[in-house]
């Protein structure tokens, strides 16, 4: 019979095999489609989680995956469904759970993990960033953020979409946005600042009266040629 380490080695050749020869299948979840496929360096990752947890855990590990086949299980799932997060992120959330848990972590708080605390890096949470940008006054650019991320995460679920949408619909795609955002920051990344409006260097006169007329009736015309 095959000793521990000789089992989860063909656990991680199994699943490299499996990311060379992966592909996305059409019609899949947005949510999905998109986040980026397995890198080699996301199979790595997974092989260190399930290391450290192996050490940490270790009469509930072998509980759990008393067999390969649902190690290999495990693994695959666990790498699908934590490819949205970069290599760092998992590592990073892998441990968290460690220092705050005696147990086993399920693949939902090993997620949250992940995700981090955008309010450690001074990130409001999503939900008071959502209404942050729904709040927030014409021209947007010109808006002081709390953060670049909440403007940033608003242009990219489109600010004609947050307006003329319910929370329930809104919230989920600014939601998605917003934590990616998240995750940069915590992993080191400066976003770059809203593009507020430049003032002009100098206050031209205003135009009286009659030239305003004579500049319409001028506008006026070249449009009827």
């Amino acid at each position: 019979m095959q000793d521990s380490h000789s089992l989860i080695h063909q656990a991680e050749q199994e699943i490299a095999a499996l990311h060379s020869n992966s592909t996305t299948a059409a019609g899949q979840a947005e949510a999905t489609r998109a986040s980026p496929p397995p890198s080699d360096a996301h199979v790595d990752a997974i092989n260190q989680v399930f290391a450290l947890f192996r050490i940490n855990y270790h009469n509930q590990y072998y509980s759990a995956f008393s067999q390969l086949e649902l190690l290999n299980q495990a693994k695959r799932l666990w790498l699908n469904s934590l490819a949205q997060f970069s290599p760092e992120a998992i590592l990073r959330g892998a441990k968290k759970v460690i220092e705050e848990s005696e147990y086993l972590p399920t693949l939902n708080r090993m997620i949250r993990a992940c995700q981090g605390s955008p309010e450690e890096f001074g990130l409001p949470d999503a939900h008071r960033a959502y209404v942050e940008a729904c709040q927030a006054p014409s021209p947007k650019a010109a808006y002081t953020w709390s953060h670049p991320a909440v403007y940033h995460a608003g242009c990219a679920s489109d600010w004609y979409f947050l307006a003329s949408n319910s929370e329930k619909t809104a919230f989920p795609i600014f939601e998605r946005h917003y934590l990616r955002l998240c995750e940069r920051v915590i992993n080191g990344e400066e976003l770059p600042a809203p593009n507020a409006p430049v003032l002009p260097q100098t206050i031209e006169t205003p135009l009286s009266r009659e030239e305003n007329l004579k500049r319409m009736e001028a506008l006026r015309k070249q449009l009827d040629l």
